[in-house]
């Protein structure tokens, strides 16, 4: 918060809130492990933003050039029918995806050109994809934020080969031991290594060189943070002889890693005026904490994020955390004042099967979390994805809503 472009994945099977981008193979099954119950202080929240958020993130896939001639002409038809089709369903914001794989869906000194666009990562199109797709969303008076992955390389065989001049492959080629681990294999997949400070000021001088280049309205990041079974014990380790007696726990010090990445994209963000941060975290506060994302501390605090959107990709019958519950949590954690709260929702479940069957229970769940979200104190909303509008469940849901409205 879909059709086959790329299989992405899951990044761990424990961790059942899964993240913006489904294996685009199968609908994801991201019912919950039961969580443990919060018990936070509720904190009254005014933000600073007046104009209620209605977003739509576009996802790579939706990008994904595969069977056209991946000309510019090709690309600005595809943004066209995808902005047109945002802006006629009452949005405002669109949420687009410019790094997927630690590479650049627009032109970038720190990152190769997505195969995406191109076929082959490395390639370059011919032209700059997001200066395409800003452009068109401008047409359409749509606000718009950059979001990023910021630490996954590769999953399965996606990208299918790395370039020579992807981060990973410089690395490992170079002749220089101390970078060997400045990314790590995982399971299926290959990830960054955050506990590295060349890794975290990469990552952040990647969104200054999109606020610095181009006229969007923000940058989002989104919640693949550590994956289940990723060891870093070598790091840890080396920290911990550094420490002394004061060591943090792993789960602290991971969490502490994430937030000093976090803070410095906040303050590289910062660096254009009128450009928010915004961070789109799992659902589970749990599943968070555990992966490394200390939510409790970007929800009560200046100086991470200007907005917290987390995925509450749920039914309102959810077996295990159902969606009235879910967004009263995150009220409640969320408690600093300057920080808007919005709740994603899982366009892509409406219609289907999925937790348990329990979205076909109704036919207006996007008009009822709405209802129920705006009662809860959120600020707005955002729709995972633009690739599920013209799904006949969604669009008659979307027509109940009545989003053009609002």
């Amino acid at each position: 918060m879909i059709p086959l472009l790329i299989a992405v994945g899951i990044l761990c099977i424990s961790i059942v809130f899964l993240p913006h981008i489904p294996d685009p193979e199968q609908k994801k099954n991201d019912i919950s492990e039961k969580p443990s119950e919060i018990s936070v202080e509720a904190g009254a929240s005014q933000t600073k933003h007046t104009d209620e958020m209605l977003g739509v993130w576009v996802p790579f896939m939706a990008s994904d050039l595969s069977g056209t001639d991946r000309s510019k002409k090709a690309f600005t038809d595809r943004m066209t029918a995808v902005m047109k089709k945002i802006h006629d369903t009452g949005a405002n914001t669109v949420i687009f995806q410019v790094h997927p794989f630690c590479d650049a869906l627009y032109r970038s000194e720190l990152f190769p050109a997505s195969h995406i666009i191109s076929g082959t990562q490395g390639k370059s199109a011919g032209y700059d994809p997001l200066e395409t797709a800003l452009e068109t969303a401008h047409k359409y008076g749509l606000h718009f934020h950059a979001w990023i992955n910021p630490l996954r390389i590769k999953y399965n065989e996606t990208p299918s080969e790395l370039s020579e001049n992807n981060p990973y492959t410089v690395w490992k080629n170079d002749g220089d031991s101390k970078n060997d681990r400045y990314s790590l294999t995982c399971g299926n997949g290959i990830y960054l290594n955050p506990a590295y400070p060349e890794v975290r000021k990469l990552i952040i001088d990647g969104a200054r060189e999109l606020v610095k280049n181009y006229d969007i309205d923000g940058i989002q990041i989104d919640d693949y943070f550590y994956p289940d079974g990723y060891d870093d014990n070598e790091e840890y380790q080396m920290y911990c002889k550094k420490a002394g007696k004061q060591f943090l726990t792993k789960q602290q010090w991971r969490c502490e890693n994430i937030n000093m990445l976090v803070s410095g994209l906040y303050d590289a963000v910062h660096e254009k005026n009128d450009c928010v941060f915004g961070i789109s975290p799992q659902c589970n506060i749990d599943n968070d904490i555990n992966m490394g994302a200390d939510v409790y501390k970007w929800c009560s605090s200046t100086g991470y994020a200007d907005y917290i959107c987390p995925q509450v990709y749920v039914s309102e019958t959810h077996p295990y955390l159902p969606y009235d519950k879910a967004v009263k949590q995150w009220r409640e954690i969320t408690t600093e004042k300057s920080i808007s709260l919005y709740f994603g929702i899982a366009l892509y479940k409406i219609g289907t099967d999925s937790d348990d069957g329990t979205w076909l229970q109704k036919q207006d769940n996007l008009r009822s979390q709405l209802e129920k979200g705006k009662k809860a104190g959120a600020d707005g909303f955002i729709l995972y994805s633009c690739e599920s509008l013209d799904e006949p469940a969604v669009k008659s849901e979307l027509k109940k809503a009545e989003l053009t409205k609002r």
